[in-house]
């Protein structure tokens, strides 16, 4: 292609909304054109490299077996509230009514529709397995949409469902979709780590994320250098860091420890070790009768070391909390505590709470935690002694760096990471609800054990420039480039040497297949090759007279620190082996 046949559209500055490094590229790219809050318009540069990203989706989804189909955007309200999910997806689901007052949602996900295809069209045993998969338009309601394409409004998603005959055959799907996952990110030439993760609102009881990773990642991944372990922090196990509980050595004595209401503040005053503090926090659950009718709120107190932190999805799978739960209000903690936030501890309650220790604050001895009383906190607090034991011991904390590796092959390391795949193995989470059954060999009606697959197509190209840029713009891996070989001619529109060799070597170039943009807009050197580093392509050859004479261009990679000299006669081969064809 030539570049007079396209449409480039540079900026030397991102727009003052741009937050991020791959947002800040991608404006001034020309890859995206922001319409509204987290709703993008991808320029032909930037719909080039989704395409691509597309083209080796739909390769390995097709190797391992799916099936393409596409399913609408607008979807019925009535599947959504079959599944349950119409009350229980919150304010990010957008709901719409049409001219007759019927209700509909904008699609976030498609799990409820495919669930009504299996249902109608898989009736034997004699069908299954079955993997469908589409590429589709997606619209999630963010709060505070950021980030440019990484936490957008709309967006284009791929998500597949395998349908089983049992839990057996269900895992093989899991398994061939996870193999089907690295071949996708190998081939997109990212660096990325598969960890295991919490299935959240999609439900199940098996995931893992698939994550790019990158120092300006949302997510922490915790893994073991030394094994092959490796979850989402929300997910990792936290093992006591206190084999067992020591005897107690000191007396429980109350302190003065004015305006001192954090844990650090209190290891400071004391001097004394942050380890040696609890942290306390409250929250609340809205208890129900079976008809679903209020029955007042149970108050709960959770403890974690005073240098560590709650993870509220563990949280949320304690029992009791595992309902939902909320943070206590202010008026909710002084009936139960006699004092307000900053100096709560679990002696000498005014009321009755739940009681849950991490299980290294179940280990600790002669630990320091608020006394209810503004100003104070108790020194010396032992279990059993002091306190009763608590009623729960549990993993309610987020792992740090160095904590020992649940498998015991080493200890924890911490790195970031953005989020671009996820796959969930379901069971019956959606095929009980929306009853989608088949006949099994004795003709009697089983129900379908599912998966579901997710990655966030436009989200990898964020993701890849986060991982992939330099101060000068874009470095794209080859498979993801808008095109693979851009030839800069100077004086192409003075030249008539320069313009004929460089038409010759677009059109070979072309015919060998590979993805060559020939600049010739006749823009000096300097600014040419500026913009070709901002847009990232991989490979840029440079002809010129001077060189011409001597038979010779310049070859440069994106990554390479200088240009190398190439026998004009030798360049296309020297491309062909850069680019592994």
């Amino acid at each position: 292609m030539k570049a007079s046949q396209f449409f480039i559209s540079t900026l030397k500055e991102a727009p003052a909304e741009a937050e991020v490094v791959s947002q800040k590229l991608m404006m001034r790219a020309g890859y995206i054109k922001r319409l509204g809050a987290g709703i993008y318009s991808y320029m032909p540069m930037g719909l080039r490299v989704i395409r691509k990203v597309e083209n080796i989706i739909r390769e390995e989804m097709t190797r391992a077996g799916a099936v393409e189909l596409l399913m609408p955007v607008v979807q019925p309200a009535e599947l959504w509230q079959e599944s349950g999910r119409w009350d229980k997806m919150g304010p990010e689901m957008l709901r719409v009514k049409d001219r007759h007052d019927r209700d509909f949602i904008i699609q976030p996900t498609s799990e409820e529709v495919i669930t009504d295809i299996a249902r109608q069209e898989l009736r034997s045993y004699r069908q299954l397995p079955k993997n469908f998969f589409h590429i589709q338009t997606k619209f999630r309601d963010e709060r505070r949409p950021r980030f440019g394409v990484m936490r957008g409004r709309e967006f284009t998603m791929k998500d597949a469902y395998s349908f089983d005959r049992n839990p057996e055959a269900a895992i093989k799907s899991y398994e061939a979709m996870y193999t089907a996952y690295c071949r996708i990110f190998e081939r997109l030439g990212l660096t990325y780590r598969a960890v295991a993760a919490d299935t959240g609102a999609i439900g199940g009881a098996l995931s893992h994320e698939f994550q790019v990773i990158a120092d300006t990642g949302e997510d922490a991944l915790v893994y073991c250098p030394q094994s092959d372990y490796a979850a989402n922090i929300e997910l990792a196990e936290a093992l006591p860091l206190l084999a067992q509980r020591a005897a107690a050595t000191a007396a429980m004595e109350k302190v003065a420890t004015p305006g001192k209401s954090t844990c650090a503040d209190v290891a400071e005053l004391l001097a004394v070790p942050l380890e040696r503090t609890v942290k306390s926090l409250v929250l609340a659950t809205d208890d129900k009768t079976e008809k679903g009718d209020a029955a007042g709120t149970t108050v709960w107190l959770l403890l974690v070391r005073g240098d560590h932190d709650l993870n509220e999805v563990k949280a949320g799978k304690v029992p009791g909390l595992n309902g939902g739960f909320r943070f206590a209000t202010t008026a909710e903690i002084e009936q139960h505590f006699g004092c307000k936030p900053g100096y709560l501890g679990p002696v000498g309650l005014k009321a009755p709470v739940k009681v849950v220790a991490d299980r290294t604050v179940a280990n600790m001895s002669d630990f320091i935690s608020g006394a209810n009383e503004a100003g104070f906190h108790l020194t010396g607090l032992n279990w059993g002694r002091d306190l009763p034991e608590p009623d729960l011991v549990a993993d309610i904390r987020n792992v740090v760096e160095g904590d020992p590796s649940p498998d015991g092959k080493g200890a924890l390391a911490i790195q970031r990471g953005i989020e671009v795949g996820h796959v969930f193995n379901l069971g019956t989470v959606y095929s009980k609800p929306l009853n989608a059954t088949y006949l099994d060999e004795q003709g009697k009606p089983q129900l379908m054990e599912m998966g579901c697959y997710g990655i966030g197509v436009t989200r990898i190209l964020g993701a890849a420039i986060e991982q992939n840029h330099d101060e000068r713009g874009i470095i794209w891996p080859a498979s993801m480039a808008p095109f693979e070989v851009v030839l800069c001619p100077i004086s192409y529109d003075r030249s008539p040497e320069v313009q004929a060799a460089a038409d010759r070597l677009h059109d070979e170039l072309q015919a060998l297949g590979i993805d060559v943009m020939l600049d010739n807009r006749g823009e000096r050197p300097g600014a040419m090759f500026a913009d070709w580093e901002l847009v990232g392509v991989p490979n840029r050859v440079v002809l010129g007279d001077r060189g011409l004479k001597e038979g010779q261009v310049e070859y440069q990679g994106r990554r390479d620190p200088a240009a190398t000299n190439v026998p004009l006669a030798d360049i296309v081969a020297f491309v062909k082996a850069r680019l592994g064809r």
